[in-house]
């Protein structure tokens, strides 16, 4: 038989042949010239493949990825010094034209640091080789005070949980927010091309809700139609001090107005011994359990609905509160996440 060129075969047409010729040398008892001549192959092909099924057993014979092998343009320690970079810093940090860290960026961040260029599909090669993906960042204020925060985590906190063990006290971590009818959230299948229409009120209202939550599991809520000041707030306190039934609470909140309004302080003085309150870092929304509870209404509540009125956008979100209330399991998993996983 002919010899025949096996490099002009498809991988899996050589993968399949090479296990032929091997398959014929064991069971036929063909000698390596016998096979050449009947497969049309060289007898050095089949010494090769031979060697590879003694070293390797039947994997050997598999068909590897065709083409040179890649070779990556970055030195090991220009690469881990990009890495570097990119966790550490913003591109603007950085005298670069991006506010976020693309393809385009770190490609510019590489030309201007090492003087290499490569294409963003070179980029988009690298960052997957380094265990890059894209995600949505986290905004977080200029104006926050990292000393602040870490004392907060080492010191202030602890102290408190010390307090609340003590006082055999209940720590409840506290928030407010508005929720809009025209909030949306999640995507829809459409036509490549075709954005989806979803159908909704052109009219915009409003409520808003104040919450806590322990990690023990337990939820308090109110649903509100006014704007939040040291009335509502106080009716909110009254409230969560009538249901803990002479347990003392400790509740944590941020340092909005009316958390520290002078109402709200000679209330606090007259309740010391129900109720005691404290505040997060300013600028710090990351620390507060809480915030995922909002997170969690906003996406599943109102996001994924279509209220036509204010009142049935209410009845929604108090529903979806009721209904967490009665599973514990889901407020213990806010505490679960990694900012607030000192908080457990």
């Amino acid at each position: 038989m002919e010899k025949q060129d096996t490099r002009l075969l498809s991988p899996a047409a050589q993968e399949a042949l090479r296990r032929r010729v091997m398959a014929a040398i064991e069971q036929d008892r063909l000698t390596p010239a016998e096979a050449a001549r009947r497969f049309g192959v060289s007898r050095q092909s089949i010494y090769n493949w031979k060697g590879k099924v003694e070293t390797g057993g039947q994997g050997g014979l598999k068909s590897r990825k065709r083409g040179p092998r890649h070779v990556s343009r970055l030195a090991p320690h220009a690469a881990a010094t990009t890495v570097r970079l990119i966790t550490d810093r913003c591109p603007d940090q950085l005298k670069l034209p991006y506010a976020l860290w693309t393809r385009e960026a770190v490609q510019a961040l590489i030309k201007r640091r090492f003087g290499v260029e490569v294409s963003v599909w070179t980029v988009g090669r690298y960052l997957k080789r380094w265990g890059l993906t894209p995600q949505k960042p986290v905004r977080r204020a200029f104006e926050r005070d990292p000393v602040a925060v870490q004392r907060w985590l080492d010191t202030e906190y602890p102290a408190i949980a010390a307090a609340a063990k003590r006082d055999k006290a209940e720590i409840h971590w506290g928030d407010e927010m508005g929720l809009r009818s025209d909030h949306q959230t999640g995507t829809s299948y459409s036509l490549k091309g075709r954005t989806p229409v979803i159908p909704g009120t052109g009219q915009r209202f409003r409520c808003n809700m104040i919450s806590t939550v322990t990690n023990r599991g337990r939820l308090a809520f109110m649903v509100y139609k006014q704007r939040f000041t040291a009335a509502v707030f106080l009716r909110f306190l009254r409230r969560l001090v009538r249901h803990a039934k002479g347990k003392m609470l400790y509740l944590i909140v941020d340092g909005h107005p009316v958390h520290r309004s002078a109402a709200v302080k000679r209330w606090l003085e007259k309740h010391a011994s129900s109720i005691r309150m404290f505040w997060l870092p300013a600028y710090s929304p990351d620390l507060n359990p809480d915030e995922l509870l909002n997170q969690d209404v906003k996406s599943n509540a109102l996001g994924r609905q279509r209220p036509h009125d204010v009142k049935e956008m209410v009845d929604s979100v108090r529903s979806y509160l009721w209904q967490t209330q009665r599973r514990p399991e889901i407020v213990r998993a806010y505490f679960r996440e990694e900012h607030v996983r000192y908080a457990a």
